[in-house]
C-alpha cells in the first residue's frame, strides 16, 4: 500500500498529527491553523457534528452533548470509569456487554466511535497538507495501555479509514523523537504527564540509532484532568461559602468553571497568582451573581500536591524494574502540558537530581515520534531500530484461583511463550483458558482480557493430558493466545479483541457511518458554498437592476426579477440542487443584461457594435490595446 504513514498523538485534551517530509518530522496545522486539535466532539441542536476548537467553543452552551476526556474511558467497562463520570457533564451508559458508551440525543457511542471522528479530523488535515489521500497511520497510545485499551485504539484507527500499522507507546515516540539527531549513547527517562494519563519510561538511546525499552510504568487514572478537578472543587466551595449557592448542580456553570480552573493552572505556570473571573455565573432571587476569587500558586500546590506526589510512585518502580539508579540517567524528558506545572518540574528535579530537558515541545514531541515511526515503516527513515516493551505481566488462572505468568511485564515486543499445563481432575475433557493482565499473586485481582474453552480432551486421569498454552505479543502489544491438546492436535485460538467492546459488524458498521458522515460534511460544505455565491449574486443583480432599470423593457425586467424571486426562494430552502439551478438561470440573465448594457452604450455613443475596428479606432486614444501596458511617461 503505497503513500505516506502519519503519525497521530491521539491525546485527552490535545491531538496533534505530524508526518515525515524528507528527513524532517513535520506537524501539520489542521484546517483553523493550529497545530494541536482540541480532543473534543460537539453534537448540536441541528444534528450537525462538530470536532476540535469549534467543538469546544461552544461547550459551554451545550455541556451535555459536547464530549471530551474520552480516551479515559477507551477499553473500559462500566464499572471501571465511575470517577471519569462523575467529572463530564455529558451522559455516560452501561452497553450490554459492560461497555462504557456515550449517550447523545437518545443515541450510544461508543468511545472508539467518538475517537475516530477526532481521527478523522486529523487525517483530514494531512490529506489537505499533502494534497493526497492518507489511508495509514501509527497511533500512539499510553504506555501503561492494556490490552483492551489498545485494541480500542486500533479499532478507532480502523473506523476512521485509517490501517493503523503501528501502536507505539507515548513515552517510546518521545524517544525516538529526542533521539533522532542524537550521536552518542544515553540512558533517558521520558516522565510523561498529559490530560489524562501519567507514565514513566527508562529507554536506552545508542548512536547507532537504537531505541530500547528498559522498564515503563503509570496510572492511567491520572493526568491533568484530575488537577482541573481539585481546582472546580476549591471555586465550588469557596462561592458556596460566599454565597450560599452550590454551582455542582448546574451544568452550564460547571462547563465554565472547567474552562476557569484550565486557564488558571496555565496562567500559574508563569505567575504566582492569578484572578477566576466569571461575572453572571449564576443568579438568585435576589440577582445574578459574579464568581472572582485569587488563587495563588501555593494554594494551587497545596490543593493538588498529592496528585503530584503519585507520579513518583510509578516513577520509583520503573528505575526498580530498569535497574538504574537516579544518577545513571542522562537526560530527563518531559512531554505532556501537564509538565508545565512548576511543582512537576520541582519534584522531576529532585527525584533525578538534574534539570529536565527543555529542548522538545511536550505537546508535539510525542507526534513527532509517531511520524519517525511511521517513516521507519514506509522505508523513508533508515538506521532507527525500535525496541519497545510489554507494560503489564500476562498470565493465565490456575487451580486454586492463581495467576501464573507467561510473559512478564517489560518484556521486549514482539514476544511469544510456550508453557504446558495439564487437567486439574479426571476424565476432565475441556479446559477453560481465563487470560489475565496484572501484577497480582491472584487471578481475582488482575484485569480478565479474555477467555475461551478448549473442548475434545480425551477422558483421562488428572495430570495426563498435555495442553500447551501459547501467548503471542505482536508489535502493537496485542495479544493472541492459543491452546492445543497434545494427544488429540484440537486447537482453540483467540484474539483479545472481546473486551475492546465492538465485534467486527460493529465495526464496519461504524465505518460505514463514518464515511457517511464525511460525505455529509463534504456536501454540507458544498451547501453552504453554493448559497454564499448565490446570495452575492443576487445581491449584484438586483443593484444591476435597480441602477439600470430605464434601459430595460417590461419584459426584460419581469423575466430577471422572477429569477432573482427563485434564487430567493431556492436559498430558503437550502437545496443545493434548486440552488445551483437558480445560479444557472440568473447567470443567463446576467449575461443577457450585460449584452444589453454594452449594446446600449454602444448606441449612444454612435457606434456600430458589430463592425470590426476601422483604421481610425485603431488609433483612438481610448482604445484597449490587450496584453500591453502603456507607460504614459515615457
Amino acid at each position: 500500500m503505497p503513500g505516506k504513514i502519519i503519525g497521530i498523538d491521539l491525546g485527552t485534551t490535545n491531538s496533534v498529527v505530524a508526518v515525515m517530509e524528507g528527513d524532517e518530522p513535520q506537524v501539520i496545522v489542521n484546517a483553523e491553523g493550529n497545530r494541536t486539535t482540541p480532543s473534543v466532539v460537539g453534537f448540536t441542536k441541528s444534528g450537525e457534528r462538530l470536532v476540535g476548537q469549534v467543538a469546544k467553543r461552544q461547550a459551554i452552551t451545550n455541556p451535555e452533548n459536547t464530549v471530551y476526556s474520552i480516551k479515559r474511558f477507551m477499553g473500559r467497562s462500566f464499572d471501571e470509569v465511575g470517577e471519569e463520570i462523575s467529572m463530564v457533564p455529558y451522559e455516560v451508559e452501561k452497553a450490554p456487554n459492560g461497555d462504557a458508551r456515550v449517550k447523545i440525543d437518545g443515541k450510544l457511542f461508543s468511545p472508539p466511535e467518538i475517537s475516530a471522528m477526532i481521527l478523522q479530523k486529523l487525517k483530514q488535515a494531512a490529506e489537505d497538507y499533502l494534497g493526497e489521500k492518507v489511508e495509514r497511520a501509527v497511533i500512539t497510545v499510553p504506555a501503561y495501555f492494556n490490552d483492551a485499551q489498545r485494541q480500542a485504539t486500533k479499532d478507532a484507527g480502523e473506523i476512521a479509514g485509517l490501517k493503523v500499522e503501528r501502536l507505539v507507546n507515548e513515552p517510546t515516540a518521545a524517544a525516538l523523537a529526542y533521539g533522532l539527531d542524537k550521536k552518542d549513547d544515553k540512558t533517558i527517562a521520558v516522565y510523561d504527564f498529559g490530560g489524562g494519563t501519567f507514565d514513566i519510561s527508562i529507554l536506552e538511546v545508542s548512536g547507532e540509532g537504537v531505541v530500547e525499552v528498559k522498564s515503563t510504568n503509570g496510572d492511567t487514572h491520572l493526568g491533568g484532568d484530575n488537577i482541573d478537578q481539585r481546582v472546580i472543587d476549591w471555586i465550588i466551595e469557596e462561592f458556596k461559602k460566599d454565597q450560599g449557592i452550590d454551582l455542582s448542580k448546574d451544568k452550564m456553570a460547571l462547563q465554565r468553571l472547567k474552562e476557569a480552573a484550565e486557564k488558571a493552572k496555565i496562567e500559574l505556570s508563569s505567575t504566582t497568582s492569578t484572578d477566576v473571573n466569571l461575572p453572571f455565573v449564576t443568579a438568585d432571587q435576589t440577582g445574578p451573581k459574579h464568581l472572582n476569587l485569587t488563587l495563588t500558586r501555593a494554594k494551587f500546590e497545596q490543593l493538588v500536591g498529592d496528585i503530584l506526589e503519585k507520579t513518583m510512585g510509578p516513577v520509583k518502580q520503573a528505575m526498580k524494574d530498569a535497574r538504574v539508579e537516579p544518577s545513571a540517567i542522562d537526560e530527563v524528558v518531559l512531554v505532556g502540558g501537564s509538565t508545565r506545572i512548576p511543582m512537576v518540574q520541582r519534584l522531576v528535579k529532585e527525584f533525578f537530581g538534574r534539570e529536565p530537558h527543555r529542548g522538545v515541545n511536550p505537546d508535539e514531541v510525542v507526534a513527532i515520534g509517531a511520524a519517525i515511526q511511521g517513516g521507519v515503516l514506509s522505508g523513508d527513515v533508515k538506521d532507527v531500530v525500535l525496541l519497545d516493551v510489554t507494560p503489564l505481566s500476562l498470565g493465565i488462572e490456575t487451580l486454586g484461583g492463581l495467576m501464573t505468568t507467561l510473559i512478564e511485564r517489560n518484556t521486549t515486543i514482539p514476544t511469544k511463550r510456550t508453557q504446558t499445563f495439564t487437567t486439574a481432575a479426571d476424565n476432565q475433557t475441556s479446559v477453560e483458558v481465563k487470560v489475565l493482565q496484572g501484577e497480582r499473586e491472584m487471578a481475582n485481582d488482575n484485569k480478565l482480557i479474555g477467555n475461551f474453552s478448549l473442548v475434545g480432551i480425551p477422558p483421562a486421569p488428572r495430570n495426563v493430558p498435555q495442553i500447551d498454552v501459547t501467548f503471542d505479543i505482536d508489535a502493537n502489544g496485542i495479544l493472541n493466545v492459543s491452546a492445543k491438546d497434545r494427544g488429540t492436535s484440537k486447537e482453540q485460538k483467540i484474539t483479545i479483541t472481546s473486551s475492546s467492546g465492538l465485534n467486527k459488524d460493529e465495526i464496519d458498521q461504524m465505518v460505514r457511518d463514518a464515511e457517511r458522515h464525511e460525505s455529509e460534511d463534504r456536501e454540507r460544505r458544498e451547501s453552504v458554498e453554493v448559497k454564499n455565491n448565490l446570495d452575492s449574486m443576487v445581491y449584484d443583480l438586483d443593484k444591476l437592476l435597480s441602477e439600470n432599470r430605464e434601459k430595460l423593457d417590461a419584459e426584460e425586467i419581469s423575466s430577471l426579477e422572477t429569477a432573482l424571486s427563485e434564487a430567493r426562494k431556492a436559498m430558503e430552502d437550502g437545496d443545493t440542487g434548486r440552488m445551483k439551478k437558480a445560479q444557472e438561470s440568473l447567470q443567463q440573465q446576467s449575461h443577457k443584461l450585460a449584452e444589453k448594457m454594452y449594446k446600449s452604450e454602444a448606441a449612444d455613443q454612435g457606434q456600430a457594435p458589430d463592425s470590426g475596428p476601422t483604421e481610425q479606432a485603431e488609433q483612438s486614444e481610448d482604445d484597449v490595446i490587450e496584453a500591453e501596458v502603456v507607460d504614459e511617461e515615457k
